[in-house]
């Protein structure tokens, strides 16, 4: 296991904050490691109260470049991530790079607030790029036959052919939203969006749903990392 996640309140400028991210690491767990430590911190600065869209995005620049110029220290590995921001119980942003998920639950059907970001997807951005997306027999389509994901923090030896900026997406949190999911790929390739949703509605505790989930992904045989939230709102 390469991931690490992040899941707290906390109390910034008179709001209550609902911090959740999950991020699924390859070669290696420097990388999501330090996005653990630095990346919230870098999303909340001033900037972040007047334009939180701007903020996500710049912040998640800036983290991608300090990840570049440490890569002696953190290695030439990378990181997927899916972060969820909560004001106030009452508005929702969430952003990704890569392939962990968000997914959110209003009136009982699963809203996914992220986009996978698959090399075939997006190939003429990486062919652009110099770059190219290799679809050998039996395996997934992969950035210069090595990466599964067209954007990620870090890969320094691949990244003149990736990208780090976030898909972001915010929505109003009202009455019907009543559940929100963040996980790696390794859930969302053995089971849909609806299927996660009507596992853990039936779970009171979000602890316990989300170790359901993973235990279901485990039972479906997922050959990938497992890392879930499961957040009531």
């Amino acid at each position: 296991m390469e991931d690490y996640h992040v899941a707290k309140f906390v109390q910034l400028n008179g709001h209550e904050l609902g911090l959740f991210a999950i991020y699924d690491g390859h070669l290696g767990d420097s990388v999501p490691a330090y996005l653990q430590k630095h990346l919230f911190s870098n999303i909340l600065k001033e900037d972040f109260w007047n334009d939180p869209r701007t903020s996500i995005s710049k912040a998640y620049e800036r983290t991608d470049e300090a990840i570049l110029s440490h890569s002696p220290d953190l290695g030439r590995g990378g990181s997927t991530a899916v972060t969820a921001i909560l004001i106030n119980g009452r508005k929702l942003w969430v952003a990704n790079v890569g392939d962990s998920r968000g997914v959110l639950s209003k009136r009982g059907q699963a809203i996914q607030m992220t986009v996978d970001h698959e090399p075939n997807t997006e190939r003429g951005s990486i062919e652009n790029k110099g770059g190219f997306v290799s679809n050998m027999p039996g395996d997934v389509a992969r950035v210069n036959g090595q990466l599964a994901v067209s954007r990620a923090f870090g890969d320094k030896n691949l990244k003149t052919h990736l990208r780090s900026d976030p898909d972001i997406r915010s929505v109003e949190i009202d009455a019907d939203t009543d559940l929100l999911i963040l996980a790696s790929d390794g859930l969302w390739k053995v089971m849909t969006n609806q299927e996660a949703l009507d596992i853990v509605k039936k779970i009171k505790d979000p602890r316990k749903a989300a170790k359901q989930l993973v235990l279901e992904a485990i039972y479906r045989e997922s050959k990938d990392d497992i890392s879930c939230i499961v957040v009531r709102l």
